[in-house]
């Protein structure tokens, strides 16, 4: 059964165009490597033919897989989500309770995951941990370093 993910337009837009942009340039990439490395000579003994073929292999699988998760992308609309409670595409405001420390992030799908920019996948640990909070409560989650416990201070969109 396919995994349904849900995303924003520019998320969706950024796997369409990763998508196009294999199958275009990628491909042709390829097909210029094969196209070298069997003018080297005898393919039965060419090392460099069977890497370029390996590589072709592993991006059509890459583009497959990118059809696949394209094919059942839904647009979020987060017009009428409700902002009670943490969902997906949510922004939170959260206070580390061990440290003091106040966080924010945008819970994202787990293609448009990005720490540095402050989204993390609905599919992490903190992220599932997170899902369906209200302000005020506190999640607990187990990540690899041990338990952490956040306070939702924020939830909106």
């Amino acid at each position: 059964m396919a995994t349904i993910n849900y995303y924003t337009a520019e998320g969706l837009q950024k796997l369409k165009d990763e998508l196009q942009d294999l199958k275009v340039r990628g491909r042709a990439k390829a097909a210029e490597d094969l196209r070298e490395a069997r003018d080297k000579g005898d393919l039965s003994e060419n090392a460099e033919y069977d890497a370029a073929k390996d590589a072709q292999g592993l991006l059509e699988l890459k583009i497959s897989k990118l059809e696949e998760v394209v094919g059942n992308a839904r647009l979020l609309d987060d017009s009428n989500m409700d902002t009670s409670k943490v969902l997906i595409q949510s922004k939170v405001k959260l206070k580390n309770l061990k440290n003091n420390a106040v966080l924010d992030y945008v819970l994202v799908a787990e293609e448009e995951a990005n720490l540095a920019a402050g989204k993390i996948s609905v599919k992490s640990p903190i992220g599932k941990g997170l899902l369906g909070k209200e302000v005020g409560d506190v999640a607990e989650i187990t990540v690899p370093a041990g338990k952490l416990q956040f306070e939702v201070l924020e939830v909106g969109r």
